[in-house]
């Protein structure tokens, strides 16, 4: 079977490309030809690439010229399926694994300001991005949709014209080799000594990029609201306003106990560091660092509008509701007493290793058969 896999650029700190890379071979173990359309074939580790690069200026033209141009070159090639993570009208399949972006506009517009509110209407962007959302999930190509929670399924089939059995939830997969817990054992005590934190310290790790929607704000309140000098945050990912959340945590008097660290390839030392993994989100698909972080043994506490809920349960982790600072502090408490009295590695490893990469990909083949 020749599959073409969709994605306009690698970013190395990005769930969905991480995910893309990761199941390249296991697609090709699974029995595929795979071929990924890219602007840039580095990073990918693909062993068939076209390349597809027109020009642009700004991102509305970027995302419209490549998807012409994507459209274009899986059409002159003639393979058997065509696999989209990009939201390109005509494709067979399409990956939601960036979630609906008409609901996250509604989320963010109902926590906005008057003058935020404002700019997202005159954007011209989030208008593209919406017709094109609708476009592809009504097109009569489109076979099937790959939905990387119940979620996501659940938004597409209220918010969309299309038959309910086109929608097919597939959770991420995960390389649980890469991700285990005998690297946490191995890189701990490094990490802790390069944080800085004590022995007896408990640390909370985020990850993520785009602060405002991975639930920053909450975070930092919650830790504040927690009163207890032995929490830590780490935070790993990028923000274009990161001094605005660093000078929030310096007012908190959290500037010692709150690092952030930037974008990391390799995010394994701070999986090893940490505690408990945090990630209150106002709106996240199902982010793959949850996988990773259960991977490495640790329990997670991520929010109800987060679809990696959907595999949080007694043992493994905890849901908080977002921007609900004064119950995230209760639950870090909860954590912190939870992580002392008991061993939630063990629940935490055992859920992640129900969603291996080749289980995924073997999932992933089965679907492409049925095309």
């Amino acid at each position: 079977m020749k599959l073409a896999i969709v994605r306009q650029r690698y970013n190395p700190f990005g769930g969905a490309e991480r995910f893309v890379a990761r199941s390249l071979p296991a697609l090709e173990r699974a029995g595929a030809q795979v071929t990924l359309i890219t602007r840039n074939e580095e990073g990918w580790g693909a062993r068939r690439v076209l390349r597809v690069d027109p020009f642009y200026i700004g991102n509305l033209w970027r995302d419209w010229s490549f998807a012409r141009a994507a459209r274009k070159a899986w059409r002159r090639e003639g393979f058997d399926v065509v696999q989209s993570h990009e939201r390109i009208p005509g494709c067979d399949v399409y990956r939601a694994g960036d979630g609906v972006h008409r609901r996250w506009v509604e989320l963010r517009k109902a926590s906005a300001g008057l003058l935020e509110r404002l700019g997202m209407r005159l954007n011209p962007y989030h208008g593209y991005v919406c017709r094109a959302e609708k476009e592809m999930f009504e097109h009569p190509r489109l076979r099937a949709v790959i939905c990387n929670s119940k979620m996501v399924r659940e938004e597409i089939r209220r918010g969309f014209r299309i038959a309910p059995e086109k929608l097919h939830v597939i959770y991420s997969g995960i390389d649980l080799e890469h991700f285990h817990p005998r690297e946490r054992e191995r890189l701990r005590g490094g990490a802790r000594a390069e944080l800085g934190c004590g022995p007896r310290d408990t640390v909370f790790l985020h990850v993520g990029s785009g602060f405002a929607r991975k639930g920053m704000d909450a975070a930092i309140d919650a830790l504040a609201a927690a009163a207890n000098p032995a929490f830590w945050l780490a935070v790993v990912g990028r923000d274009r306003d990161r001094e605005k959340y660093e000078r929030k945590a310096r007012a908190a008097g959290l500037s010692g106990k709150v690092r952030f660290l930037g974008g990391r390839e390799d995010v394994r030392p701070l999986y090893a560091a940490a505690d408990c993994f945090i990630l209150p989100s106002r709106y996240d698909p199902f982010p793959n660092t949850v996988l990773e972080a259960l991977a490495m043994g640790l329990p997670a506490i991520v929010s109800s509008r987060c679809g990696a809920a959907e595999v949080i349960e007694p043992g493994n982790g905890w849901v908080c509701e977002p921007d609900d600072a004064p119950g995230l502090a209760r639950l870090l408490r909860s954590a912190d007493e939870a992580l002392r009295s008991g061993n939630m590695g063990q629940s935490a490893r055992a859920t992640a290793e129900r969603y291996g990469m080749d289980n995924t990909a073997q999932r992933l083949a089965e679907l492409y058969a049925t095309l």
